[in-house]
């Protein structure tokens, strides 16, 4: 027999909310802890309005730049890697501009923790496409 745990966060009972941009623990009336958060919240939101399309476009090119550049490679090595590598640059380039995470990204880590995972992530994006230069550097030839 198989049971399923779920885990709430929980307080003697009471089901406690948590702040929308910061994770911290507030009153369950509230959506932000302070004024602070509710600016940066704001903010980050006006952020995505404004450049979510420019962010979408990017991100479609990238993503689908990779496979066909290593499809291309099996034909032509310089140009599929030069359009790997570089969409790999680009896409790590891109999220450590404009951080922008899932929806529920954010609704699991919150605005804040979020954004920082998403810029961790295209650090990886950026190293891995220098990563793969310096082998193509190196090993093709």
């Amino acid at each position: 027999m198989c049971y399923t745990v779920i885990k709430k966060d929980t307080f003697w009972g009471v089901l406690v909310k948590k702040c929308d941009y910061c994770g911290s623990e507030i009153s369950y009336f509230d959506q932000y802890c302070n004024d602070e958060c509710q600016l940066h919240a704001n903010k980050y939101y006006e952020l995505v309005e404004r450049f979510g399309k420019l962010f979408s476009v990017i991100n479609m090119i990238c993503v689908f730049g990779i496979p066909i550049g290593l499809f291309i490679f099996s034909f032509s090595r310089e140009v599929g890697l030069v359009l790997s590598v570089g969409s790999c640059a680009v896409l790590g380039i891109m999220l450590l501009l404009l951080p922008f995470p899932t929806e529920s990204m954010i609704k699991k880590y919150k605005i804040q923790n979020a954004v920082k995972r998403t810029r961790i992530f295209g650090i990886m994006l950026l190293g891995l496409g220098l990563l793969i230069a310096i082998f193509a550097v190196i090993f093709v030839k």
